[in-house]
């Protein structure tokens, strides 16, 4: 069976695949991808406030990254050990782990703080479906505390090998971040600063905040011929009624909708789709969501969507395809490499209208 035609390669020299942001984000290079001309231009991200409208919102993913890359030992035989935490349940967390060798129920994993230097321990308690394990920590602490103590910085491998330096607690991190959960960021938020987003009120552009926890899955390629076949993953995700009301306020308005990134994306289109299909209703929405968007696809709350540039054969790229239009966003991609943007989580932004 032919592989879906969405889900196309590109050739990507190394050397544009960002390693470090910008000294300031909002130099970042900003393709502008209008579908109506099917026209591409180029811009700066500082130059946002020119390219919106008096009216307009856009819409942040405040959700906060946690250091959930952890390091230790197994005690019992000494060996290396790498995980990576997932999200916290009743007490208990879920997490992904490797090491030589197979881990059993009942091991105890010395945790390392940056250092090098022993500082908790970790019981693994059972090891469930799709690789991940049930564990607890043997003294209980408050999980972000105990994260911030020990954890690293969850790097994507393609920066350093996913290796952090002191900077990435910084730069890995939108300036809006509030509420932690992400073990990867939003990252078409990394590209703004304060004084950006005031220029962008002063416009008379809105601001509304949602809340999408980026997990493992967003990096997970689709391996099946038919989109039909991907298992999407799921994400804890929140739109309140306040920004229910202010997202349906703008459209009644006549203004334009503009996701900031596709996590934004798919919380809106959650709760857009929650109203059986009535026109312009934003419903408040709090829980799991497993959307996946691809054609067909009809989008009911989203107007345009700044984001970056994504992975090849990932259903963030399918995303932005099927919002964008296959030809367009196919040349988009071409064109970028060609002008030679920087790709990636530290990389440049497209902005698609």
């Amino acid at each position: 069976m032919p592989a879906d035609p969405l889900l196309f390669d590109y050739d990507l020299p190394r050397r544009l695949i960002a390693q470090e942001p910008l000294r300031n984000r909002s130099d970042a290079r900003l393709m502008l991808v209008d579908r109506g001309r099917q026209a591409i231009e180029h811009w700066h991200v500082r130059d946002l406030p020119e390219l919106l409208r008096t009216g307009d919102r856009l819409v942040l993913n405040n959700t906060q990254v946690v250091p959930a890359q952890l390091a230790g030992k197994r005690e019992s035989t000494g060996g290396r050990w790498q995980g990576l935490f997932l999200r916290e349940e009743e007490g208990f967390w879920r997490i992904v782990c490797k090491t030589r060798g197979r881990l059993a129920p009942g091991e105890i994993i010395v945790l390392k703080d940056r250092e090098g230097r022993p500082a908790a321990k970790l019981w693994l308690l059972e090891r469930l479906d799709g690789g991940e394990w049930l564990a607890r920590l043997q003294e209980p602490e408050p999980t972000v505390e105990a994260l911030q103590r020990f954890g690293r910085v969850p790097l994507p491998h393609y920066i350093r090998g996913g290796q952090m330096i002191d900077s990435d607690v910084q730069n890995y991190q939108t300036v809006f971040a509030r509420q932690p959960g992400a073990v990867a960021a939003p990252t078409a938020g990394l590209h703004f600063t304060a004084d950006l987003l005031r220029q962008i009120d002063q416009k008379g552009v809105g601001l509304t905040a949602v809340t999408l926890h980026v997990g493992l899955g967003t990096f997970r390629p689709i391996s099946v011929p038919s989109l039909d076949d991907h298992q999407m993953h799921s994400e804890w995700g929140e739109l309140s009624p306040t920004a229910a009301a202010e997202i349906s306020a703008t459209r009644s308005a006549g203004g334009r909708v503009i996701a900031v990134g596709t996590t934004s994306v798919r919380v809106l289109e959650t709760a857009a789709h929650s109203t059986d299909g009535q026109p312009d209703a934003i419903a408040p929405f709090t829980g799991d969501t497993a959307l996946f968007i691809r054609p067909p696809f009809e989008f009911r709350a989203v107007d345009a969507l700044l984001t970056n540039f994504h992975f090849p054969r990932t259903t963030l790229l399918v995303l932005v395809q099927t919002f964008g239009g296959e030809e367009v966003i196919q040349r988009a991609y071409h064109e970028a490499v060609r002008e030679e943007y920087r790709f990636y989580s530290y990389g440049d932004a497209m902005l698609v209208v």
